[in-house]
């Protein structure tokens, strides 16, 4: 029931205060840790990155199971209570959805206006990109972030608890400060690399949902997995890959890929499609993660 508990919160209440926010002390701690790590030399900076990773990984553990161990001799009530708020920072799909809600907002508002606010959710350079690029680049941060803000916090709570959903989120923030190529290529090296671990299976489990009924046919999985190898990423090719075919769009990041190319480009209705279509998934799998630990609980 912690699972179904902390959607409502998540719903209801949306995120706490940024002063309370776990995620934010996470991404204190790695800004200050990563402070002078790029510009050590490659031979040095890669094991002081993997160091500093795992001294904030093992701090986030210790403090997740902490927290768990306390609420344990509560009354069973309110250890629920207490265990679905910590939980709840550990995932977003209330703010994601509204984020990239906001995008099509703005971009009906003047193009500036949705460049500007697409690059609060995507790295790239937006200041050229043009209306259906602005769309293209949402509806794939949509996808891929389904997988990062939603299933696999989950995914990772079902398999280690508290603890797990913890790690996997500092693994997450950790990969989205430090896991750049050039300046960070070598101090990032392990903050990628246990981002992409730990993503392997809930990227995939999303890119399903997100395929929805074409999933059960053996020739839709074959092409998910040959438009999913198009990106350079292990992982966020089968989310975006998945919501590219699933609503027939053409995806893509200019000199990078292109998924579905066969596809239409972005147009007005196809961003609100997208949000559907991921709220869909998303609750489907965030409902089956609840079950699921009423099972594990129960055997």
């Amino acid at each position: 029931m912690t699972i179904l508990l902390a959607l409502l919160i998540d719903r209801f209440l949306g995120e706490p205060p940024g002063r309370l926010h776990p995620v934010i002390w996470m991404g204190q701690y790695l800004e200050q840790a990563g402070r002078r790590l790029p510009d050590l030399p490659a031979w040095l900076a890669l094991p002081a990155g993997a160091a500093a990773w795992a001294v904030g990984a093992v701090a986030t553990v210790a403090v997740a199971g902490a927290a768990t161990w306390l609420v344990s001799d509560l009354p069973p009530w309110l250890e629920l209570v207490l265990l679905a708020f910590l939980l709840k920072p550990m995932f977003a799909l209330t703010l994601l959805l509204s984020e990239v809600a906001a995008t099509e907002t703005a971009l009906r508002e003047g193009l500036a206006a949705g460049r500007a606010r697409l690059g609060s959710l995507v790295s790239r350079d937006t200041t050229e990109l043009e209306p259906e690029q602005v769309r293209e680049a949402a509806i794939e941060s949509l996808a891929e972030n389904l997988s990062d803000s939603l299933v696999a916090p989950l995914f990772w709570f079902l398999v280690a608890g508290l603890p797990g959903a913890a790690l996997y989120r500092f693994a997450n923030t950790a990969d989205a400060m430090w896991g750049y190529r050039g300046r960070w290529e070598w101090a990032g090296k392990v903050a990628a690399r246990a981002d992409d671990l730990l993503n392997l299976i809930p990227a995939r489990l999303t890119a399903l949902a997100l395929l929805g009924a074409d999933a059960l046919r053996r020739d839709r999985r074959a092409a998910l997995a040959t438009e999913a190898r198009r990106t350079a990423s292990p992982n966020s090719g089968w989310p975006m890959a998945a919501m590219a075919m699933a609503l027939g769009l053409r995806l893509g990041k200019p000199g990078h890929y292109v998924l579905n190319e066969g596809g239409a480009v972005p147009g007005p209705d196809d961003l609100p499609r997208a949000l559907e279509r991921a709220r869909r998934a998303g609750l489907g799998l965030a409902l089956l993660a609840a079950v699921a630990e009423v099972i594990i609980h129960h055997v």
